[in-house]
């Protein structure tokens, strides 16, 4: 320990003495260590706010997708790459024989297109519009003032709309909504309710929306068919597996798949989305440490410049300890805590910059930006590591010095 600490009082003299190398030396292994801290209090909180969002819908949700491949997939636009051509699109009849379950709780169908809306003089483009089911609400966020759509209004296609309240306010200003009328591509439709909506994590919350019956959604609403999905919510005594199980064999036997023929539509846990949704994450952060490391490796140079000079300038000292009965070990021991505090030092201002920059993310942006604590414990052991790795060469250097030869450096 008596050894730690003097190298440790050795490096920060150091430090002191050579302000401006040592700045230079520490910034590399500071704007990595940064870097990780950022990324990954980011990550993480985008992690959780995913999760919220899956909570809010309910645990027990799952989702039925025209198709669904974990992670990033690039496509050419042929059939080979793109593999959902193949599945043919949901349909509103699937739906409601899932709704017929009697395992099945609720069933929402969603489908969605970007169009222009008007009121007056005021017009907005590319709004996204929702068709949804009659019990969309129960799931997604609150409705006041005003209400949903009902079941009739849904069977008759009715013209009423459910907007958010980014829209409302940038339609109407401060009146009153409920009761006006605005056009949606050109077709008018009755304002009946304000849509609050849950926290989004990406800020989906802050931008026009407006929900309508996904009857009049068909009808009225130019869009590109074919990207229908379902919310399927089983009921209480039900199991998770046991309601999969009833609408895979429901959607297989519409579908007239033979027993050999793998389905051509996809049921998707909220477990699974998690883990898909992990995965990706888990890709964009590796890429970040690995643009990282590229500071760390600048602090490394810098770390291994500026032992040696360290060493030459100390050669008579070391002469010196030998003389007295210092061994190699020991010599080279020192100079391994000297680097390591240096860095460790530029690690310790890289946490505090990364610390405070997630802080402002968290508070300044709709990211829940939080520390977690594995990114605190890698990138103190990143720069620890980084110094011992590039300041083994001149310890070793140190080690190796002749003391008859550096008692005569002058």
């Amino acid at each position: 320990m008596t050894q730690l600490f003097e190298g440790v009082g050795i490096a920060l003299a150091s430090l002191r003495a050579s302000k401006v190398r040592a700045a230079l030396t520490i910034l590399g292994v500071a704007i990595g260590v940064m870097v990780v801290m950022v990324i990954g209090s980011m990550i993480t909180g985008i992690n959780r706010g995913v999760e919220d969002i899956f909570n809010q819908l309910g645990p027990r949700t799952f989702f039925v997708f025209r198709f669904f491949q974990a992670g990033i997939q690039v496509s050419d636009g042929s059939d080979e790459m793109s593999p959902w051509r193949r599945n043919p699109p949901l349909t509103v009849e699937e739906a409601d024989r899932i709704a017929q379950l009697p395992t099945i709780h609720r069933v929402v169908v969603d489908e969605g297109a970007g169009r222009e809306v008007e009121h007056g003089n005021r017009k907005l483009e590319s709004v996204s519009i929702r068709g949804r089911g009659a019990r969309w609400a129960e799931v997604s966020g609150d409705i006041m003032p005003g209400r949903s759509f009902t079941n009739l209004e849904y069977a008759a296609s009715s013209r009423v709309v459910v907007v958010n309240e980014k829209l409302a306010s940038e339609m109407f200003g401060l009146l009153d909504p409920i009761g006006k009328w605005i056009k949606i591509s050109g077709v008018p439709f009755e304002v009946i309710g304000v849509y609050i909506p849950p926290p989004d994590i990406f800020g989906e919350g802050n931008r026009p929306e407006a929900v309508i019956p996904h009857s009049a959604f068909s009808k009225y609403i130019p869009h590109w068919r074919g990207w229908m999905d379902f919310l399927v919510t089983p009921k209480e005594n039900t199991t998770v597996q046991a309601a999969i199980e009833d609408v895979t064999a429901v959607m297989r036997s519409m579908r007239e798949l033979r027993p050999a023929e793998e389905n051509n539509f996809a049921i998707v846990t909220q477990d699974k989305l998690l883990d898909s949704w992990n995965q990706v994450t888990g890709m964009f952060f590796l890429v970040m440490i690995a643009l990282s490391s590229v500071g760390l490796m600048v602090g490394g140079v810098g770390v291994v410049a500026i032992m040696m000079i360290s060493v030459t300038e100390r050669t008579r000292e070391i002469g010196v300890r030998k003389a007295l009965g210092a061994k190699r070990r020991e010599i080279l021991w020192q100079f391994l805590v000297e680097a390591a505090t240096l860095t460790a030092v530029g690690g310790a201002i890289g946490m505090l910059l990364g610390g405070g920059i997630s802080f402002i993310v968290a508070n300044a942006t709709p990211l829940p930006a939080k520390v977690p604590m594995f990114s605190v414990v890698a990138a103190l052991g990143m720069s620890i590591l980084t110094g011992v790795a590039f300041g083994l060469y001149p310890a070793a250097r140190a080690a190796r010095l002749d003391p008859v030869e550096a008692l005569r450096y002058e």
